[in-house]
């Protein structure tokens, strides 16, 4: 029996130990000394555009077909998104970009010959949910910057753990006043909804230049959703809009009859809607079944196809301001295009272009880092500080175009556009049409 107990506890830790080496969730990272699948040319050509003027030979290389060997530990970076609650229609399509982003970028070479490992962690759709995650990444998975959260909710109560602990953080979604503002680790690759949400009301002037009365609705309980509102209530003012009505709700109801004839009662002609898929289906739904004829404006939350099964046929028309277009031609968007629809058999949505891009900064700043000074020799803690200092000088060439970070560490961004919901005969299914 003595002889027998050593070898079992030896294969015995042998076993814990390989269990306790997979308990962070994450996508399917290319690991260490393996092969990545080789890139097409066409794929090659847009990675090394996408990236800063320093991209590397192995990223060159894979261009020309060869397979690119990935080579030391995985570089752990978060992704802080909601992938339950009813955030989890937004997060869905971020959690789909984030992971394809993995898999792209290692088959491109990863960071100069390694890989990346994208390292999710679910939110919910509530603030303390967002902290946990956060403070989950930091501390447990040790991750070089967190991309995330969904709502700027989650950012304004979550942003500052990570800017404490000198963590870089990256909102894919974010565009509420005050974020970049949270603190000098905190930017976004979400533009600020001051200067996408009023290109909307303009469309909707072309499309019925008559447009007199305006009824808004917003949800108060979301950060995003109350500066939004703003902003569009602004920008209809100085268009010399009457806003007749402004009607509150809460993103967890599913009944707005209240709202729909309070605001119909001041005859609109445009209704303006701040909330988020959920909610905000809903209440269009609602708009036109209690006989609203007239053009609706839906928010960046209202920014999915996954509003399709809940206004169903009453989602036609809908217009969206748009920082993403699948047509925007360029390299890299014409590569990223490529493989989304190949997986998921449609054109990328915002926000999972805007996640893709989040990944892809913290990529390109790694590389550049890199070839200044070898981030294998560095401890994690300077590694954050340095990549952080990084992201914030770089430019680079994204599916959202050339972005950059202004002094205060903003998002700089030039290509903005609308789009019109155009929903099929079958009334489940639709797409989104950007107008000129």
């Amino acid at each position: 029996m003595k002889r027998l107990a050593v070898p079992f506890l030896v294969i015995l830790a042998l076993v814990l130990t390989a269990c306790g080496s997979s308990s962070s969730p994450s996508a399917t990272s290319a690991p260490a000394a393996t092969k990545a699948p080789a890139a097409t040319a066409a794929a090659g050509s847009a990675a090394a555009q996408s990236g800063s003027a320093t991209a590397p030979a192995a990223s060159a290389a894979s261009g020309s077909g060869a397979p690119v060997a990935l080579t030391g530990q995985p570089i752990p970076i978060g992704l802080a998104i909601a992938t339950t609650s009813n955030v989890a229609l937004l997060g869905e399509e971020e959690k789909n970009g984030g992971l394809l982003a993995e898999k792209f970028f290692n088959d491109r070479g990863g960071v100069n010959g390694r890989p990346i490992k994208v390292v999710l962690q679910d939110t919910g759709g509530d603030e303390q949910g967002a902290i946990n995650a956060y403070q989950s990444l930091i501390s447990k998975d040790k991750v070089v910057g967190i991309v995330g959260p969904t709502l700027s909710q989650q950012a304004f109560a979550a942003d500052p753990t990570a800017d404490k602990a000198k963590v870089p953080v990256i909102g894919p979604s974010n565009t509420a006043k005050g974020i970049a503002q949270i603190g000098p680790f905190v930017t976004r690759v979400s533009a600020p909804v001051a200067i996408v949400a009023p290109n909307a009301v303009k469309q909707a002037l072309k499309l019925d230049p008559n447009i007199k009365k305006v009824a808004v609705f917003f949800a108060q309980n979301d950060a995003f959703s109350v500066s939004e509102t703003d902003t569009f209530q602004s920008t209809a003012k100085d268009m010399k809009l009457d806003v007749t009505t402004v009607q509150k709700f809460q993103t967890t109801d599913t009944d707005f009859q209240t709202q729909v004839t309070n605001a119909l009662a001041t005859k609109p002609d445009l209704a303006i809607v701040s909330g988020l898929a959920a909610d905000g289906g809903n209440l269009v739904k609602q708009l036109r079944e209690l006989g609203f004829k007239g053009i609706i404006i839906g928010g960046n939350g209202l920014n999915t196809a996954n509003i399709f099964p809940v206004c169903k046929a009453q989602c036609d028309g809908i217009l969206v301001a748009q920082a993403y277009s699948p047509a925007l031609k360029s390299d890299i968007n014409t590569a990223f295009k490529q493989v989304y629809t190949d997986q998921f058999k449609k054109d990328p949505p915002q926000f999972a272009a805007q996640t893709f891009t989040g990944i892809q900064v913290f990529v390109d700043a790694l590389k550049s880092l890199d070839n200044k000074s070898k981030i294998a020799n560095m401890s994690i803690d300077d590694l954050r500080v340095a990549l952080n200092t990084e992201v914030h000088a770089g430019k680079y060439a994204t599916p959202l175009g050339d972005i950059s970070f202004d002094q205060d560490h903003d998002l700089i961004q030039k290509d903005f556009y609308v789009a019109q919901i155009k929903m099929n005969p079958d009334g489940v299914t639709g797409t989104f049409v950007f107008l000129s």
